[in-house]
């Protein structure tokens, strides 16, 4: 299977690794409309809505097998503890699975706590750490594996956030071994500077690896990720498609020598995703 950094250096044009909701049941064909969207990567989300769903290594399994586009799957700390998540990594790899992010998953809310418990027992820093470490042939012990991975590993940050917090928390995924970088969808080309200056300033050079930026079709009536600018959201309310202005979003962000991008299908109330519209983004610029 293709790995995400592989594919990235080999291309004159840009990436897209297109985000995924696996489904709340388990039938595979559910996962098929995501393969004509035209992306390069499918990115498999874990349990969004902290709800359960079918996991994202079979998701991403599913989607290779079934649509022949190459995948990510995206692996949380929140839900299982350093045996569970490096046992996950290593049957991953065994299945071809090469390409995962890390993340931390969503908080529960007290409420949410009387029905269910938060593990952590890695911080997303340390479980990259600990990827990288399998690649070297070592588990979470320092004990020697019978066989290294090869895993190609992703972090996140969140712009939405404070720019100074994410750009140091991005220097430590950096220095644990991650090899590629998914932005939260942005909206606003000077944030991006803005954080790139900051990374620069904190960490003394340059952010060298690939970075995918975050890109969301918004709906109208949809679930929306980062902060809107009041202009577009005004746009949306006086009825002008969520496609068009991703459109435009996305040609600015390559004109400005983004190669990667994280493209974010609009996200409808209940957790369906519209890959019909992610689809008209990219053929629009391709």
């Amino acid at each position: 299977m293709a790995k995400v950094t592989e594919v990235y250096s080999a291309s004159s044009g840009p990436v897209v690794l297109c985000d995924c909701t696996p489904p709340r049941s388990a039938d595979p064909a559910a996962l098929d409309a995501v393969g004509a969207v035209g992306a390069d990567f499918v990115c498999v989300a874990y349990n969004p809505g902290k709800l359960p769903r079918a996991d994202s290594t079979a998701a991403a399994l599913a989607i290779k097998s079934r649509t022949g586009t190459d995948v990510v799957f995206n692996l949380a700390t929140r839900d299982m503890n350093k045996i569970a998540l490096q046992s996950r990594l290593l049957s991953a790899q065994m299945l071809g699975l090469e390409n995962v992010v890390v993340l931390q998953g969503d908080g529960f809310t007290p409420e949410e706590s009387e029905r269910v418990k938060a593990v952590n027992d890695y911080t997303p820093t340390a479980l990259i750490a600990g990827a990288a470490a399998m690649n070297d042939g070592l588990d979470y012990r320092g004990s020697r594996l019978r066989g290294a991975t090869s895993l190609c590993i992703g972090a996140t940050f969140d712009l939405a956030r404070d720019l100074e917090r994410e750009a140091t928390l991005t220097q430590r995924k950096v220095e644990a071994g991650a090899h590629f970088l998914i932005a939260q969808p942005i909206y606003d080309l000077a944030v991006r500077h803005a954080f790139l200056q900051a990374y620069e300033r904190l960490a003394g050079e340059p952010l060298a690896i690939p970075v995918f930026w975050g890109v969301q079709v918004l709906d109208k009536d949809g679930i929306v990720l980062g902060n809107v600018p009041p202009e577009t959201r005004e746009q949306l309310d006086a009825g002008r498609s969520g496609v068009d202005i991703a459109v435009d979003h996305l040609r600015a962000l390559l004109a400005d020598g983004v190669r990667g991008v994280y493209l974010v299908p609009p996200i409808l109330r209940g957790g369906a995703r519209d890959y019909e519209a992610a689809r008209q983004v990219l053929a629009a610029i391709q």
